[in-house]
C-alpha cells in the first residue's frame, strides 16, 4: 500500500521530514502517533503528493511519485481532517456533501444517480446521522460535522483512508462515539486505515501497527503491543509515563 524509502523534505535550508522509512502492507491499519510538530501531517501531505520530497522516493498503492498522474492516484486515497472542515459550504445539506466525495470535489456539481443519493444516505444511516441528510452543515456539532467527513471519505470507496486527528474538539462522548465508527471501519478488507494523533488512549486495538514521529524522523515503527509499553512511550516522549490497559487500550500518565 505505501513504501517510503530513505525521504528527506526540506524547505529554506530546515528539515522538516529526515530519514522516513516506512512499509505498510494491506491489511494492517497504522496510528499515526507524535507530539505537535513531529511531522505527522507533514508525512501525510506527502503520501497525498501535496507536498515534493526532496530526496528519497515514495510508493503508495504501486505508484511511484513523480512518474504517475497525482490526480488518479488521489481518487482512491480519502482524506480527513478537521482542517477541511472550513473548505465546505456551510450551507450547503449534508447529503450534498456526503455525495460530492463521489468526485473529489468540495461541492456537489455533477449530476448524481438514485442509486448514488441511496449510498450516500446508507453511509449517514451507518454513522447514524441520517436524520441530518437535508440539514445545513453549519448547524451540525463538531462530532457530526467529522461523520460526515467520513461518510463523504468513503463514497469514492476508497483503498487508503487517512484520518488526521479526527477527534479535535470532540467531547468525551463524541469522541468515543466516533471511534466505535472507526473500528467499524476497519472491519472493511477493503480500505487500509492512517490514524494520526497525540493522544495514546484513541490508538484502538484495530490497529495493528503504530509510528512514533519525533522530530521529522521515525522514532520507532512495529506492531501496536510492542510500542505501546512504558519503557517505549517513556523514551518516546522523553519524560517517565505509566501505561494501563483497558478494553486493549492503552492509557498513559506522566509520573
Amino acid at each position: 500500500m505505501i513504501c517510503i524509502e530513505n525521504v528527506l523534505l526540506y524547505r529554506n535550508r530546515k528539515i522538516i521530514l529526515q530519514d522516513i522509512n516506512w512499509n505498510v502492507q494491506r491489511g494492517e491499519h497504522w496510528a499515526i502517533l507524535g507530539l505537535n510538530g513531529s511531522g505527522k501531517t507533514t508525512l501525510l501531505k506527502v503520501i497525498n503528493g501535496y507536498l515534493r520530497i526532496n530526496e528519497g522516493s515514495v510508493q503508495v498503492l504501486g505508484e511511484t511519485y513523480g512518474k504517475t498522474d497525482m490526480r488518479e492516484i488521489r481518487k482512491s486515497i480519502g482524506w480527513v481532517s478537521s482542517a477541511m472542515i472550513e473548505e465546505f459550504n456551510r450551507l450547503d445539506p449534508v447529503i450534498e456533501i456526503v455525495l460530492s466525495g463521489k468526485f473529489g470535489a468540495i461541492r456537489l456539481f455533477e449530476s448524481v444517480t438514485e442509486e448514488e443519493i441511496e449510498e450516500g444516505a446508507r453511509l449517514l444511516e451507518q454513522f447514524g446521522i441520517r436524520h441530518l441528510a437535508n440539514t445545513a452543515f453549519e448547524f451540525l456539532s463538531q462530532g457530526e460535522r467529522q461523520r460526515v467527513q467520513i461518510a463523504r471519505a468513503l463514497m469514492a470507496k476508497p483503498k487508503l483512508l487517512i484520518l488526521d486527528e479526527p477527534c479535535t474538539g470532540l467531547d468525551l462522548i463524541e469522541r468515543e462515539n466516533l471511534l466505535h465508527i472507526i473500528a467499524q471501519i476497519a472491519d472493511n478488507d477493503e480500505v487500509t486505515l492512517l490514524y494520526v494523533t497525540h493522544h495514546v488512549e484513541e490508538i484502538l486495538p484495530c490497529f495493528s501497527h503504530t509510528l512514533l514521529m519525533r522530530d521529522g524522523q521515525v522514532f520507532a515503527q512495529g506492531k501496536r503491543e510492542n510500542l505501546l509499553t512504558e519503557q517505549c512511550l517513556s523514551e518516546f516522549f522523553q519524560h517517565p509515563v505509566a501505561v494501563q490497559f483497558e478494553k486493549q487500550r492503552a492509557w498513559v500518565a506522566v509520573k
